[in-house]
């Protein structure tokens, strides 16, 4: 049986699955379908324009961009962002020393995929920026096709970082080689009914922890222990874990110096995480300040003003809060939450809250039976 293309898994699910007949989403299939049709029928010296799917949460861009590597029929390779860039900074150590390393690792991407899809492209961190105005050129020209989702316009990714002016190459190329297709029918597709599982609490006063009742029904018939778990070099204190859950305290999760690639390596060996004593994380932002020039040893630098990002006190732990939340989305991991606040008020302010409307509607779709499955 021929894999359905892009265009026909959207139809098959609004004929057949109820989903809603959402004109945005037609139009963004419609675009992957001239992509994998290209692709399809065409030769690699001549690759097809990719297609950079971008708007608010919940608009469908992850579904649509699976179905379209689902339908794929040549080498494809499809990764969370944070799980491409761990790839490219781990690739990119083992070729130190190594002359134009970015260029090396576009050949052999291209000698290995034909097509790259990732989810959700969202650019923070200054390194990341620097490497992806290179590669992301380097890339194209290997003849790689890039299909990504991302709730960003190009121009608007990056827009306040430090060095702004190295990830341009980047928005340059996405734009050149890429279709960018809005996808923002006015609805939040996570939303809709389905069978209702709870996975989200609020505690109140000092009374028996409701994730006690999901931790025993979880890990029924397997052994239990109170003892910290390694996790990359260190050890993680939890409150109880078995071979497939493990339940933590925020505290130990988020408010220390962990990073994505512990919670990808988390989801990597257990089937569900537990989270409890989650504060309410809302705080008001800091001033913002600036930072003038560098120190390299005793000798300053001069690298020019900066304004410092305007975070507040809590912060730090709810970067870590969101990319928890992201990667057990992506891998399909469910989260069990036990917070003092409802899932609408935890975060209500702050530099973060872009993000964090992300992770709202994901939370939200977790309280969802089909989620998991």
């Amino acid at each position: 049986m021929s894999a359905l293309s892009p265009l026909a898994a959207w139809q098959q699910a609004v004929d057949t699955q109820g989903f809603q007949a959402d004109e945005a989403q037609r139009q963004a299939a419609r675009a992957l379908e001239a992509c994998w049709l290209a692709l399809r029928d065409g030769k690699r010296h001549a690759p097809p324009k990719g297609v950079y799917l971008w708007g608010p949460v919940g608009r469908g861009k992850t579904w649509l961009m699976d179905r379209f590597y689902e339908g794929l029929q040549m080498p494809a390779r499809r990764q969370h962002f944070h799980h491409f860039m761990r790839w490219v900074h781990q690739r990119l150590f083992q070729l130190t020393g190594v002359a134009k390393p970015l260029d090396v690792l576009a050949r052999e991407l291209g000698e290995e995929v034909r097509v790259l899809c990732f989810d959700e492209l969202f650019v923070n961190d200054i390194g990341d920026a620097v490497i992806l105005g290179g590669l992301l050129r380097a890339m194209f020209e290997e003849g790689v096709v890039l299909v990504c989702t991302s709730n960003q316009l190009p121009e608007q990714l990056y827009a306040t970082g430090h060095n702004r002016e190295r990830f341009v190459p980047a928005i340059t190329a996405i734009n050149h080689y890429m279709h960018v297709v809005c996808v923002d029918g006015g609805e939040d597709h996570r939303l809709h009914p389905g069978q209702a599982q709870q996975r989200y609490w609020v505690k109140a006063g000092q009374g028996r922890s409701a994730l006690v009742d999901v931790f025993e029904q979880l890990s029924s018939g397997e052994s239990v222990s109170i003892q910290p778990v390694p996790l990359g070099r260190r050890h993680l204190p939890v409150v109880r874990s078995s071979k497939t859950v493990v339940w933590c305290r925020y505290a130990d999760l988020c408010e220390q110096p962990l990073a994505a690639m512990d919670f990808i390596e988390l989801c990597d060996r257990y089937t569900a995480v537990l989270l409890s004593e989650v504060p309410a994380l809302s705080a008001p932002q800091r001033e913002g300040r600036i930072a003038r020039g560098t120190e390299d040893g005793v000798e300053q630098v001069a690298a020019g003003d900066r304004e410092l990002p305007q975070l507040s006190p809590y912060d730090d732990g709810v970067r870590r809060f969101i990319a928890l939340v992201d990667e057990c989305y992506d891998r399909k991991v469910p989260l069990y939450v036990e917070a003092e606040l409802p899932m609408q008020a935890l975060y209500t302010e702050g530099y973060l809250a872009f993000a964090f409307r992300r992770t709202l509607s994901r939370l939200q779709e977790m309280q969802l039976a089909r989620f998991g499955r």
